[in-house]
């Protein structure tokens, strides 16, 4: 069975940090994985991805330089290092699977390319 379980969530202020964790589990093989935010009322919107083999990722432009992506192989978990935190960036964070070629395309951030969705974690930042 594919499971994603995402941990890490809270609530800080404007400028502050959070650490979100994805850990996947039952893939049979190589995957890309994304992180994406849901904002009720708003359509789901892609904010990073990565390779299976982390040396590859990719981010929204509204997260470049303050989001880092990685994994961390001893533990098979996926992080999202946020910083320099916004009140835009209050989310439901949700991480997500799907083939190992999306990473290369065109379409990293189209969430209908992802086949596996975790049940996502709140991030609260207040100004």
């Amino acid at each position: 069975e594919v499971r994603l379980v995402e941990s890490g969530g809270g609530s800080v202020q404007t400028g502050g940090s959070l650490r979100l964790s994805c850990a996947p589990s039952g893939f049979p093989g190589d995957f890309t994985i994304g992180w994406f935010r849901q904002v009720p009322g708003k359509e789901r919107e892609a904010v990073s991805a990565i390779s299976s083999g982390g040396a590859d990722t990719w981010y929204a432009d509204s997260v470049k330089g303050r989001f880092t992506i990685s994994k961390d192989y001893a533990e098979n978990t996926i992080y999202l290092q946020m910083n320099s935190l916004k009140p835009e960036d209050t989310a439901l964070y949700i991480c997500a699977a799907g083939s190992a070629r999306i990473i290369y395309s065109d379409y990293v951030h189209r969430r209908a390319l992802y086949d596996y969705w975790g049940q996502g974690t709140q991030v609260i930042v207040s100004s």
